[in-house]
């Protein structure tokens, strides 16, 4: 019928329970389960790779049926989008960043390069390394980083569920749905929890709205109509999540009081292009 919670609630229980018994026991199991995972993204990038046709066919269909007037919804559910993932980037993410001695402007200038990567791409994965390399330079110990950041590819995705929440909003206001706050607050908790564990795969977040908009009675074919701009939203919630989880990791640092501010600063300074404005005589520290 739909319901994810009650799905997610065994496997909770079941990964539980996989994981109390002795390794020669789960190991099978547990290969067998990585095996169908990894078997089920392999199929979904197949229908990824076809779905930019399937896309254009619905968008043509809408166009046809409706006008281009059509499209500017759409055009405001991007803009909406983009909005929000700069607010939560700014505001919240400096806010968080100032809080504990950082800047997130600092961290975006690190990781310019990977930015664009993950923007282009749509995909965290192709800079995965890289944020580990550039956050163990910036001062943050390698057992954290090794550890932070790896979970967070798959815990912290800040854009991924602000999209999503955004999404169902946009899809039950089209259908006239008025959602009531338990159930809009039912939406948040369910995408927050079926958002975890997803791969950083370009469409990934669209799968987990089809299979969560359903718990909510939000109607499944209304993912249809927000398709063809997709991509377009997908590109920009991967950097957001890029940015949330390199900041994690300085966060846990300073909070275990493990980063390294002398570390930190020389790295900063040995950036070619902000030595000029940012660099400090040697031997200065800049004070949190």
């Amino acid at each position: 019928r739909g319901e994810m919670l009650p799905i997610i609630f065994f496997s909770v229980r079941f990964g539980l329970g996989l994981s109390s018994l002795q390794s020669d026991l789960r190991a099978p199991l547990v290969k067998m389960f990585q095996g169908v995972s990894e078997s089920m993204f392999k199929v979904t990038h197949m229908i990824m790779n076809y779905a930019p046709i399937g896309v254009f066919a619905l968008i043509a269909v809408t166009v046809a049926n409706f006008g281009f007037a059509s499209l500017v919804p759409l055009a405001k559910l991007v803009i909406l989008v983009y909005v929000a993932i700069a607010f939560f980037a700014f505001v919240v993410l400096g806010l968080i960043a100032r809080l504990f001695g950082f800047s997130v402007l600092k961290l975006m200038r690190i990781f310019k390069d990977e930015l664009v990567l993950a923007y282009s791409t749509a995909s965290s994965e192709t800079v995965l390394p890289r944020v580990i390399e550039k956050m163990e330079a910036y001062g943050a110990p390698k057992a954290i980083c090794s550890f932070v950041v790896p979970t967070g590819y798959s815990f912290n995705l800040d854009g991924s569920t602000l999209y999503q929440s955004i999404a169902a909003i946009f899809i039950a206001q089209l259908y006239g749905i008025d959602l009531s706050i338990s159930q809009q607050l039912l939406l948040v908790l369910t995408l927050m929890v079926t958002s975890k564990g997803i791969a950083g795969v370009p469409g990934v977040s669209f799968v987990v709205l089809l299979a969560t908009l359903g718990s909510v009675g939000i109607p499944l074919e209304g993912l249809a109509f927000i398709a063809g701009v997709d991509r377009i939203m997908d590109m920009a919630r991967t950097a957001l999540n890029v940015i949330g989880n390199a900041l994690a990791v300085l966060v846990i640092s300073r909070w275990e009081g493990m980063y390294d501010d002398a570390k930190g600063q020389r790295y900063w300074n040995s950036l070619p292009h902000w030595r000029s404005k940012e660099k400090l005589p040697a031997g200065e520290i800049s004070k949190p």
